[in-house]
């Protein structure tokens, strides 16, 4: 069958719950992807962040394929050999001192709000049931019921609620209205260091830092989101590394699982995750002996390849040249690392065409929030491969000026 088979059938059996690029690909290795046809793309998305390490990256895949020959599954009714090793040395590459796996992102956000409540209730004395977890406008943490009802995005709450309460909203990278917005019974702020769904909205400088101080004076916990941001993508091993901050909580995800495996988890210091008894919480897949090793070696594999700095230097390399571009329609170029937003005037009609027009040129990217590109390929990129994008960037934005 060719694409437009593919396309009619997903369209017919599969729900509309997304609005994908006509693009069906078949198979992938590195930063390159091949739809059907044969034809070849440059990811430019990176699976949302979860593809740092690149497709299929043959250590990860090794790793896969050994522990999916000796142990799959126990639950976590029996112990497994891999989850210790995992923990230890997540533990070792962060400095928090505990971690609680899951598996998707929204199911790690979960957590870390059941975390919150939890802590708030037995270390801070907030009254059962009153808890309060701060949010921020424009924030994306998940799809969840929960997640949603502190989302201020209309389309992800229409026709959904009703909705979980104990979320008040504050302006992102407004740290004087998180200050007010404080009550005896707050036990967290939960914050994106960088909005990269809603756009690749960077807040103000200074704003991490000043949250965290205003955390610490109230007696209320930090959690960042950094399953997006985080294990290399914004040029630093964790975004709020930037301003010299750490939470008290770190929810990661993404490619965690290097791109072949879904793994998330929740970072904080033992006095936090503590809180936690048998019975409390818990996910049967959550901690799996095959998750585990697949996340062991795609730690490895940012370590040992040097991912990070790859994005930190190629990444602010690249947006320069994205900023020499002359074209009517651009905006504003922003980002971190290699995690960039290219926002475009709203008269340029909209950031899907300029997709749709890129992936002509073989090069795979995705519009967010209707007026932003964003760019963020694998971290194992080239120059001459960023390079080989900018050309049909050019080309784009010339070709729809």
């Amino acid at each position: 069958m060719d694409s437009k088979d593919l396309i009619q059938i997903e369209d017919l059996y599969g729900a509309h719950n997304y609005h994908p690029l006509d693009v069906v690909v078949t198979k992938a290795q590195g930063i390159w992807m091949y739809d059907v046809e044969g034809r070849k793309y440059l990811d430019f998305l990176s699976a949302y962040s979860a593809v740092n390490q690149g497709h299929r990256h043959p250590r990860i895949v090794k790793a896969l394929i050994d522990q999916a020959r000796k142990l799959t599954l126990t639950s976590r009714a029996f112990r497994n050999d891999q989850w210790p090793l995992l923990a230890k040395e997540l533990c070792d590459l962060t400095g928090y001192n505990m971690v609680l796996p899951m598996n998707s992102g929204a199911e790690a956000v979960e957590t870390a709000v059941k975390t919150a409540r939890k802590w708030a209730y037995m270390k801070k004395g907030v009254p059962q049931d009153k808890a309060e977890i701060i949010a921020c406008t424009n924030n994306f943490h998940g799809r969840t019921v929960t997640v949603i009802s502190f989302s201020t995005e209309a389309d992800y709450r229409k026709d959904f609620g009703p909705f979980t309460p104990g979320f008040p909203i504050v302006p992102f990278g407004d740290a004087e209205a998180l200050e007010k917005a404080i009550t005896p019974n707050t036990a967290a702020i939960l914050v994106e260091p960088i909005q990269a769904e809603a756009g690749i909205l960077l807040p103000p400088d200074g704003y991490l830092r000043r949250v965290a101080e205003i955390c610490r004076k109230n007696n209320v916990l930090f959690i960042a989101d950094e399953i997006q941001t985080g294990l290399g993508r914004t040029g630093k091993l964790f975004a709020c590394e930037y301003e010299n901050v750490r939470p008290d909580m770190v929810v990661v995800g993404k490619s965690l699982g290097g791109g072949c495996y879904p793994v998330s988890a929740v970072l904080a210091d033992r006095e936090i995750l503590g809180v936690f008894k048998p019975g409390d919480h818990g996910s049967t897949f959550g901690g799996n002996p095959l998750a585990c090793a697949v996340a062991r070696e795609s730690l490895r594999v940012i370590k040992d390849e040097k991912l990070v700095e790859n994005a930190a230097e190629r990444g602010e390399a690249f947006m320069e040249k994205l900023r020499k571009i002359r074209s009517r329609h651009i905006k504003q170029v922003r980002g971190r690392g290699l995690l960039i937003g290219v926002e475009l005037h709203p008269a340029a009609g909209g950031a899907r065409r300029f997709c749709e027009e890129l992936m002509k040129e073989g090069l795979l990217c995705k519009e967010t929030h209707e007026n932003v590109i964003r760019f963020a390929p694998p971290l194992i990129i080239r120059d001459k491969d960023l390079n080989w994008a900018l050309k049909r960037i050019k080309t784009v934005f010339k070709r729809l000026a």
